[in-house]
């Protein structure tokens, strides 16, 4: 069920744009049913969470490194399950009259904010840690796109960074701790860790790298700085991440790890001491912030602070309070922050030197955020108050006295907590009366349009949650005792439970305290309508990680500067003279060579080496480029036909269509180059660059035979012939390789393709100008060709010849009537070939790769005849649209194999008979063929776009540009 959740997730993030686009900002409301449905399963699965074996679900992924989707419902997952879905859809609902529809980016919004749920899902029950770093970074991932929403915003791309950075160092050391402790247990299911956890020195190591995840992903001190500056996201993202779900993760893995660790001297330093610090920190600048939303995020710091002290404390009771204070937490600072979202919504300001009349205009959510405020501030009989209580009876008897670690946390208990009452009350003062404005002077006064009833529903909602929860808290700690019950390192000195009233008992006075302390708080320095800066730690955080990002850029600027000296040649020294030196220490140190070596086979390889060899020699000495290039291919074709003597037609045919698309490019890019190599080299220079080359050709050489000779295995090809026809239904073990045994390599190599065509194409449309009218011109193409295919236009006349699309854009003197005619001759020819090639490539020298360099060079034989006008009319489609067609089937057919039950990219092999043509030989992985074919043919397209249409628009606008010139001038 959970698999299935999880996909319905992914389907709602992949159509909400669409969905956006047709509904506007109403669409919000379907997509709030995805996670509704998800908390009202997981409130089905109570009784089933705390049984003795949890609801669990286990597919396997990846068998060769032990990873599987294994899934756990535990009462700890069943908890964060109904926060995390409960909340998001409650937040989806308020977005649906928060946002704004004639905004371009909602629809990237609203997939982001349902895909992170749907991450955060995977994440609380993932019962793999591997799995478990997947989902968690994902959420990095996604939170980055969420807080930088507005893209446009200096301010909000700055704060999306520093988080996705933060959180992506914590997330690199939790990785390495994962290894480790998976290292140390044998296993990485996180149910077999706690049930046994490894204890070595190194498992050691692994859980407090994990600890560095959490609270890098919790912002706790050092990493506090990043969840404020978070706050530039929109009110309702902050109410989901930074109330309910992404700073929960830290938060949860917390309270996963605690059963097993939390008496690990080295867990108890990092936990209490930065758990308690934060608490603090966060309390103390809560009080003296003016903006509301501000107040609420370092609370927020500090609230983490206090629930991981809480669950990392060790004993039944603190843990009980704790997994009461997150979902506490949960509902009041949601609900708090959407708050603020409605007052900023309705009046235009968050400050509360400006705010006037908010209580007056909007009683309800006035009464609605006291609640929330009231549950902040552990007042009764809200479910922050039960929380509250609990964790007090259970820090205020330290077990090892007042002197040691735990007393100390338990005194920043305490005195974070009246922070927390200070500032609860500086928010509700300075929200909902008018006492915060200056004492000189009239605020002026902001604008107000009355909200609508589910901006404020949806925080009335949240609100009574706490109030009801509060109330009924007794049956909240039956459904926590399973997993309360686990955590059993420290004692605690009194019974805890959950509850409004257990007598005059010492937490209670400890609270009333706390009240009377807070208030005083509040009433002696909090009222400040002035922020006063107070440095609370010896150093800005925040100021240094600044300072250290600006120390990288430059480190890494001037490590560029010294390396990359916008030579070609010193790189490709640089790089070359590190290829010998290092393998060529290691062979004059003494390897052992093989006793006989095998030149060659025949006199056909012997000859075709000596060619390579001779043209290799002829390019160094070339001093024109086109020379050196063809040259340079001669290598090329020669090595194709070497290939071919050792009988593997398939690697020749690739070969030989790289070489030839290599060979056109080149001559692209040559025509923006002058015609010989501007370098004039002394005789020095030219012997070192022979000597280095003799020195890499010697080193490769004596690498291959030492490699080829030290063989002591069987080789990784034994056997593939009969493998690639039972495991991949073909005979070219080649393609059965790319296809079927490296499918994953594949598909890393097709977003590598991605990229270099973006890369490519960026080079050279530099302006959006360009890249407009290049497709103006490929859509009015489109449409000419489709209207005579209609018969609703004829065909232009052309000035001199039918056989090119559009003469008059063509210079005369550059034009050729045979080319024009024997390319439309053959064109369609090639194309049919490289549908062969693609059909037959499974049992025959081919694929999806050669059948796409074959297309490609089609293409470029349109392009040559008639330049960029043939190539629209050749093909009008974008370059992208084949690029992310083709990587779309591709992983369409990674996973379209696990909808059934069976490992991704698995191949299915059938004999299907069809009339007239008999028994057909059918494989699913032709259609990831498929998938590389149109991935090749975009690359080849937009090659052809960018280095030779791309180029002519500038060197006709060069020409153009001194036309003029010369015409002023006379």
């Amino acid at each position: 069920m959970i698999v299935a959740l999880l996909a319905l997730h992914l389907a709602a993030a992949v159509v909400a744009p669409s969905l956006v686009r047709r509904l506007g900002s109403t669409a919000f409301v379907p997509l709030a049913l995805v996670p509704a449905g998800t908390a009202i399963w997981a409130a089905t699965q109570v009784g089933g969470a705390g049984a003795a074996q949890p609801h669990a679900e286990r597919h396997v992924w990846v068998p060769d490194l032990g990873m599987d989707l294994a899934f756990r419902m535990d009462t700890l997952s069943w908890l964060l399950t109904l926060i995390v879905s409960g909340v998001g859809a409650l937040v989806l609902l308020y977005c649906a009259h928060y946002l704004r529809e004639d905004d371009g980016q909602v629809g990237l919004l609203a997939g982001s904010l349902v895909g992170f749920a749907g991450a955060m899902l995977g994440l609380v029950t993932a019962d793999d840690l591997l799995l478990l770093y997947v989902f968690w970074e994902i959420t990095t991932i996604l939170s980055y796109l969420l807080i930088g929403y507005l893209s446009t915003s200096p301010a909000s791309t700055r704060a999306a960074k520093q988080a996705l950075i933060v959180t992506t160092a914590g997330g690199l050391a939790m990785l390495v701790g994962i290894v480790l402790v998976g290292h140390a247990a044998g296993t990485y299911r996180i149910s077999d860790v706690l049930e046994a956890p490894p204890m070595s020195s190194g498992a050691v190591v692994g859980v407090v790298l994990l600890l560095c995840g959490a609270v890098s992903k919790s912002a706790l001190v050092p990493f506090h700085f990043w969840l404020p500056g978070a706050m530039v996201a929109p009110t309702p993202i902050s109410a989901y991440l930074h109330a309910a779900a992404m700073v929960k993760a830290g938060v949860y893995l917390v309270a996963r790890l605690a059963p097993a660790y939390a008496d690990l001297p080295a867990w108890q330093v990092t936990v209490l001491v930065l758990g308690g610090g934060t608490m603090l920190l966060g309390a103390f600048r809560a009080t003296r912030q003016n903006d509301l939303k501000l107040l609420l995020a370092y609370g927020t710091v500090s609230q983490l602070g206090f629930l991981v002290v809480l669950l990392g404390w060790g004993s039944p009771g603190a843990t009980l309070a704790g997994l009461t204070l997150v979902l506490a937490h949960a509902l009041f600072k949601s609900s708090l922050f959407l708050t603020v979202g409605t007052i900023d919504h309705a009046t235009g300001t968050r400050d509360i030197r400006r705010l006037t009349g908010v209580r007056g205009r909007m009683p309800v959510l006035a009464v609605s955020a006291t609640l929330a405020a009231m549950s902040m501030a552990g007042l009764p009989v809200l479910l922050g108050f039960v929380g509250k209580e609990a964790a007090l009876g259970a820090v205020l008897w330290p077990p090892d006295g007042w002197w040691s670690l735990r007393g100390a946390t338990a005194a920043a208990v305490v005195l974070g907590s009246v922070l927390t009452m200070a500032y609860s009350l500086r928010f509700v003062w300075g929200a909902f009366t008018d006492g915060a404005r200056p004492p000189v002077g009239k605020p002026v006064p902001p604008h107000w349009h009355p909200p609508t009833r589910l901006l404020v529903g949806v925080p009335v909602v949240l609100s009574v949650a706490g109030l009801v929860l509060g109330m009924t808290s007794t049956t909240l700690e039956t459904a926590l005792a399973p997993h309360t019950s686990g955590v059993v390192h420290v004692a605690d000195a009194h019974p805890v439970h959950l509850g409004l009233w257990h007598g005059l008992t010492l937490p209670l006075g400890v609270s009333a305290l706390v009240w009377l302390g807070g208030l005083a708080w509040w009433g002696l320095q909090a009222r400040r309508p002035v922020e006063v800066p107070v440095p609370l730690w010896p150093v800005d955080l925040g100021r240094t990680y600044h300072q250290v990002m600006r120390g990288v850029d430059r480190v890494a600027l001037e490590v560029t500067g010294f390396m990359q000296r916008g030579s070609l040649p010193l790189l490709l020294g640089t790089i070359l003279a590190v290829l010998v030196a290092l393998p060529g220490v290691t062979i004059l140190r003494g390897v052992e060579w093989p006793e006989r070596v095998r030149f060659a086979d025949s006199p056909a390889q012997v000859a075709t080496g000596a060619l390579v060899v001779l043209a290799a020699l002829l390019a160094t000495r070339a001093r024109r480029r086109f020379r050196a290039v063809f040259l340079v291919g001669v290598t090329g074709y020669g090595t194709a036909f070497l290939y071919l003597l050792h009988g593997a037609p398939d690697l020749a045919l690739t070969q030989l269509l790289v070489e030839t698309v290599t060979l056109v490019v080149l001559v692209l890019v040559l025509r923006r180059l002058s015609g010989r190599f501007p370098d004039d080299p002394t005789v020095l220079t030219r012997r070192l660059r022979a000597l280095l080359g003799t020195a890499v050709a010697v080193v490769l050489g004596s690498v291959a035979v030492i490699a080829a000779g030290s063989r002591i295995h069987e080789p990784a090809g034994a056997g593939l012939p009969e493998r690639a026809v039972d495991y991949g239904g073909g005979k070219n073990i080649v393609n059965v390789i790319i296809v079927d045994v490296r499918a994953w390599d594949t598909m890393g190599e097709l977003s590598v393709v991605l990229a270099a065509a973006t890369g490519v194409a960026s080079l050279v449309f530099l302006r959006d100008e360009q890249v407009e009218r290049v497709a103006q011109g490929m859509r009015r193409a489109r449409d000419q060709r489709q209207r005579r295919v209609r018969g609703l236009t004829p065909a232009p006349a052309t000035a001199g010849s039918p056989w090119i699309a559009r003469t008059d854009v063509v210079d005369p003197d550059r034009r050729s009537t045979i080319l024009e005619i024997v390319t439309h001759l053959v064109f369609h020819t090639i194309m049919l070939w490289s549908v062969y090639l693609l059909f037959a490539g499974h049992n025959q020298p081919g694929g999806g790769f050669a059948a796409g360099i074959v297309a490609g060079l089609a293409l470029c034989l349109r392009y040559l005849a008639g330049y960029g006008a043939e190539l629209r009319a050749a093909l009008p489609v974008m370059p992208a649209a084949l690029l992310g067609t083709g990587l779309f089937i591709a992983a369409g057919s990674a996973i379209l194999p696990m909808l059934f039950g069976s490992p991704a990219l698995r191949t299915w092999i059938a004999d299907v008979p069809v009339p007239l043509l008999g028994e057909v030989h059918v494989v699913t992985s032709l259609l990831f063929d498929v998938g590389v074919y149109l991935v090749v043919l975009g690359l080849m397209l937009d090659i052809l776009r960018s280095l030779g249409s791309g180029i002519d628009e500038q060197i006709r606008a060069e020409n153009a540009a001194s036309a003029e010139t010369e015409e002023a001038t006379r």
